[in-house]
């Protein structure tokens, strides 16, 4: 398993609408985690434990089988309703950030600008939308004294959202440009764990938010002696079905066959090497649930990460005690873990950051560029997107709140899926928070498939690495084709002169070798950074 995970146009408006919906109820947290029991029943007050059951297939209740999925999750009392206003949220990895020029992203529905304002040495987070008629900022540039400009009409602005400038108002007039109308709202931000996080609340309230909340602390991707190159990718389809997914190991050997490799069953039921599994969720509140499963352990922090690694957190190692190992033992342990950073944006699409820290094999990550580990990363991406593009609308169809009452749920292997559906039902009524900016019953149209599937826009664009990759390929690839043209043309001018077989044969040879290989490199750069497809049916 470590070695695995180591590893436009708008087509006709078509929009997705939900029947009509059950009405969503709280669970019952006495009752077994079961299709009937999770969702839309009328329940007592909670408690403190509860057991995770089977459901059988010819009866509507939930009933315990030969092996049922038990779980030893603790259920801390209360019905706090997440605040998903109160959170802090990850933009971007630094590293895919140029600080020459704005950039414009989206979380939780907010159209952000994030620009480095050099003039106080910091990333900045800001409304991306002018004041004056609301032109994005993020279309603009950052002018020679460090200011953020909006290309529109040329209004500047400080990292504080000042406007400093309206060329437009005539100097020995009033300073209109000190109204609080011509300010941009300005959020609060902090860089951590190599990304730049945002609270996504700009009353001045919470300017200083930072010093009594701070984002999720992942004490690998601190330390120094673990590799952690990121990536990040747009995702098309939605924040819960991205969560899920993730922190779904059974999936892998089918899902993902052929591209990951991870150790194979004393004996295999199917070609793929798929496995019961031994997964137990041991705390489930409003910030989230950790459990233990059978390569290691795992962390849903509430709302966006979601951790999987060989060791607990720190404030986790009691619930899971392990063997005393010796100092040295200890120092030489192989240590990993998978950090994936999901970022609601609107809905129907997400934003992926991952991460593998890992503490062996360090050289690896100074020799191989990024881009090349982002090759099979995006691919494996690419081989469950149209399974989960389609699973979500039809998971809306029947009510996001009716989850575990469409799915059959039967066995252990789901434990986190579970949990995980039962925390959104339960803390946030099986939905973001969009604050009214979406009809949640609505998804954006199906894309045709290879804009379904397009890496560039989701990906290359927003990667450094991949980008300036992509680049100098595309260099080289005319660069060849000019050598093959160049080649040919030094054969016809060496027909009149004296010129031995054997440098012909040379010449001739060098020339189709050029072209060949740039056809060659063409594809593998269209393969590579724009379009993959991925048939399970042929592999």
């Amino acid at each position: 398993m470590e070695t695995a995970l180591v590893a436009c146009t708008v087509p006709s408006p078509r929009i997705l609408k939900t029947k009509p919906r059950f009405r969503n109820y709280l669970f019952n947290p006495r009752l077994p985690i079961s299709p009937n029991s999770l969702i839309g029943k009328s329940l007592p007050p909670i408690s403190t434990r509860f057991t995770t059951a089977v459901s059988s297939p010819s009866s509507s209740t939930a009933t315990p089988t030969s092996s049922p999925p038990e779980s030893e999750t603790r259920f801390e009392s209360g019905s706090d309703k997440f605040d998903w206003y109160a959170n802090w949220y990850p933009v971007m990895p630094i590293c895919d950030l140029d600080k020459r020029v704005p950039h414009g992203k989206k979380v939780m529905g907010i159209d952000l600008v994030v620009w480095w304002d050099r003039n106080e040495n910091q990333w900045k987070v800001m409304d991306d939308t002018c004041p004056h008629r609301l032109a994005p900022l993020s279309d603009g540039r950052i002018d020679q004294w460090g200011r953020l400009q909006c290309v529109y009409h040329g209004w500047c602005f400080n990292g504080s959202g000042d406007c400093k400038l309206i060329p437009q108002a005539p100097l020995d007039g009033p300073p209109v440009h000190t109204s609080k109308k011509a300010c941009v709202a300005v959020y609060p931000s902090t860089v951590q764990h190599e990304m730049i996080w945002f609270w996504p609340n700009t009353d001045p309230k919470y300017k200083n938010i930072i010093e009594t909340n701070k984002p999720p602390y992942i004490p690998e991707l601190e330390d120094p002696s673990f590799t952690k190159l990121m990536a990040n990718r747009d995702i098309p389809y939605g924040y819960d079905v991205l969560v899920e997914n993730l922190m779904d190991p059974a999936h892998v050997p089918y899902a993902h066959y052929g591209l990951m490799r991870f150790p194979k069953p004393k004996e295999k039921i199917d070609r793929e090497g798929g496995k019961p599994l031994e997964i137990n969720v041991k705390k489930l509140d409003s910030k989230g649930f950790f459990s233990k499963q059978e390569w290691g352990f795992s962390n849903f922090i509430a709302p966006c990460v979601y951790r999987s690694s060989t060791d607990p957190l720190p404030e986790q190692q009691n619930e899971f005690p392990t063997p005393v190992a010796s100092d040295k033992a200890a120092v030489s342990k192989r240590r990993l873990s998978l950090i994936f950073i999901c970022i609601p944006v609107s809905p129907g699409r997400s934003r992926l950051i991952w991460t593998f820290p890992r503490n062996f094999g360090l050289f690896i990550d100074k020799i191989v560029p990024r881009w090349v580990f982002h090759i099979g990363q995006n691919t494996i991406l690419d081989s469950d997107l149209h399974l989960l593009h389609v699973e979500e609308r039809k998971i809306l169809e029947r009510g996001p709140e009716n989850w575990q009452k469409a799915c059959f749920i039967p066995t252990k292997s789901d434990a986190n899926v579970v949990t995980f559906r039962r925390w959104f039902n339960k803390y946030s009524k099986a939905q973001v928070d969009w604050r009214g900016k979406f009809d949640p019953s609505l998804l954006p149209p199906t894309p045709p498939r290879e804009q379904l599937f397009d890496r560039y826009w989701s990906h290359v664009e927003n990667c450094s690495s991949c980008k300036k990759a992509h680049k100098y390929l595309k260099a080289l690839e005319v660069i060849l084709q000019i050598a093959s043209v160049a080649l040919i043309g030094v054969m016809a001018v060496t027909k009149q002169i004296t010129m031995s077989n054997v440098a012909r044969i040379l010449v001739v040879v060098a020339a189709v070798l050029s072209f060949a290989a740039s056809k060659w490199l063409s594809h593998f750069i269209y393969k590579t950074f724009h379009y993959h497809d991925y048939n399970h049916a042929l592999v």
